[in-house]
């Protein structure tokens, strides 16, 4: 997804997989995952932990959702999360490139392990 045309450009591509469809948004570079996606009604929250979480400081694992394409991990939640298949949490990755985004429609708060 990544391209020449994607380095130079102020906005780039998020493609958001949710409901059993798919969004595109056009994203400024930068942006926190988490906030992008509420602001676009896509929340990654439950209807549990939509109210009850950190507000984004990384801490209570609720926002999680799985990059299929994206940024290696960088939070010490994501190495955790990438290393045994758990979710990415949104509010600790920046959009500096295109990304390709699945919400996890079953998770009930965390999100569960992906299976191999």
């Amino acid at each position: 997804m990544t391209d020449d045309l994607d380095e130079q450009a102020d906005t780039v591509p998020v493609v958001v997989r949710h409901d059993g469809g798919e969004t595109t948004l056009d994203v400024r570079r930068g942006r926190v995952l988490r906030d992008v996606l509420r602001e676009h009604g896509l929340s990654p929250y439950t209807r549990l932990t939509e109210r009850a979480n950190c507000g984004g400081r990384g801490l209570c694992a609720t926002c999680g959702v799985r990059l299929r394409e994206g940024p290696p991990p960088e939070h010490w939640h994501d190495r955790l999360a990438a290393r045994f298949g758990y979710p990415r949490l949104s509010c600790q990755v920046r959009v500096e490139r295109g990304l390709v985004v699945e919400l996890d429609e079953e998770k009930l708060v965390w999100g569960g392990r992906e299976s191999e």
